[in-house]
């Protein structure tokens, strides 16, 4: 098969009157326009078409959350939604829940491993976070790391191809950080209410992303750049929920301009709405409300969010006013990098993990190794 007629982007610049050829699910070249072989040909109208995304958080979707009754039914659901809205690789999340519900989901993820579509492993965001700062999390839920948990997930990381744990410096000593580390899982900073001191150790035992920046954590202050500065000024990863109201665009450039260009990544945070017209849900005997697109509870507090990330790539470009090489690059290559997936890029060799998006940053044909998907409208 052979996909012709839009712009490639291949992780990291745009190519032009160039051909994609796939065969077995596969990327088994690129080639001018004038060199293509014989082959079954799909001429797209123009635009852009670029790797698949790549979503690190991801709580729930097509009308499901991942929680503590998750099976492999669940993690099928969410990453069958999320396909459908162009992340053709993602990792689902499961907030502060019960170490029993730890380790059922860490469970239904291994059970996942090459039989999902998509599933690259798990994000854990919680519980072991700051109490001054839950957001929408269980707070009956939130505690300390202990020696229990640490084993589960050390335990857990040898079955899975990649794992994130968010958690507070507060939450977890340093040693414990370090071995998160040494085992290959992924140490982020998150709902913490720590000072600059403290991530900075965090960061120094191993810690090395930072879980959506700016949202949940202490701010940048003049004298106590908190969690926020420590973010800016080292060299950690960072996920941003790029919808206009988890972040003002002005604090979006700043933090764009104080990191490196592969440092900062975008993520949905989407909830069990994604990909279906659900107006709210029940999350821990709380509900959601979804309206003016965004998810809420009662009194306002932002529950994730109503996104995907076409449209966090879209707000990139026109309002944020970022290069569209560089949003793409965040929701494909960059990502990937951070977990060692051999995704986010058009090469040969690659799963044919394919978006093609309209110029107005609309997701109009999507392939996830070599299938094509219908996309959500």
């Amino acid at each position: 098969m052979i996909l012709q007629g839009a712009r490639l982007f291949d992780g990291e610049r745009f190519l032009e009157n160039q051909a994609i050829l796939l065969e077995q699910g596969r990327i088994s070249g690129l080639c001018p326009l004038d060199d293509a072989p014989e082959g079954r040909r799909i001429a797209l109208p123009g635009g852009t078409l670029a790797p698949g995304l790549v979503d690190l958080q991801v709580n729930g979707g097509g009308g499901v959350m991942l929680d503590g009754d998750a099976r492999l039914e669940t993690l099928s659901t969410i990453c069958a939604a999320h396909a459908r809205l162009g992340a053709t690789t993602l990792l689902p999340t499961l907030i502060t829940d019960s170490r029993a519900a730890m380790q059922s989901t860490l469970a239904a993820g291994i059970a996942a491993v090459g039989r999902v579509p998509g599933f690259a492993g798990l994000h854990l965001e919680g519980p072991h976070l700051d109490p001054r700062r839950p957001g929408c999390h269980p707070p009956q839920h939130i505690r300390p790391m202990e020696e229990g948990d640490l084993e589960i997930l050390l335990e857990a990381k040898t079955a899975l191809p990649a794992l994130i744990v968010t958690l507070s410096p507060a939450a977890a000593t340093p040693r414990q950080i370090e071995r998160l580390s040494e085992a290959g899982i992924i140490v982020s900073l998150g709902h913490s209410d720590c000072g600059f001191a403290q991530a900075q150790e965090a960061i120094a035992a191993g810690a090395r992303m930072v879980t959506h920046l700016y949202n949940a954590m202490s701010q940048l202050g003049s004298r106590e750049p908190g969690l926020v500065g420590a973010a800016l000024a080292s060299g950690v990863s960072a996920g941003l929920i790029a919808d206009g109201i988890h972040v003002h665009p002005a604090s979006i450039r700043l933090a764009l301009a104080a990191k490196q260009a592969g440092e900062v990544f975008l993520v949905s945070d989407a909830m069990a709405c994604a990909g279906t017209g659900l107006d709210g849900f029940d999350l821990a005997g709380r509900r959601i409300a979804r309206r003016d697109g965004a998810l809420r509870l009662e009194d306002g507090t932002l529950a994730g969010a109503d996104l995907s990330l076409p449209q966090a790539i879209r707000f990139m470009i026109e309002t944020v006013g970022i290069a569209p090489e560089r949003a793409l690059a965040m929701a494909t290559r960059i990502p990937a990098a951070q977990i060692g997936a051999p995704v986010g890029r058009i090469a040969p060799g690659l799963a044919a993990d394919l978006v093609h998006f309209d110029e107005t940053w609309r997701p109009t044909r999507i392939w996830q190794g070599g299938r094509e998907i219908a996309p959500l409208a």
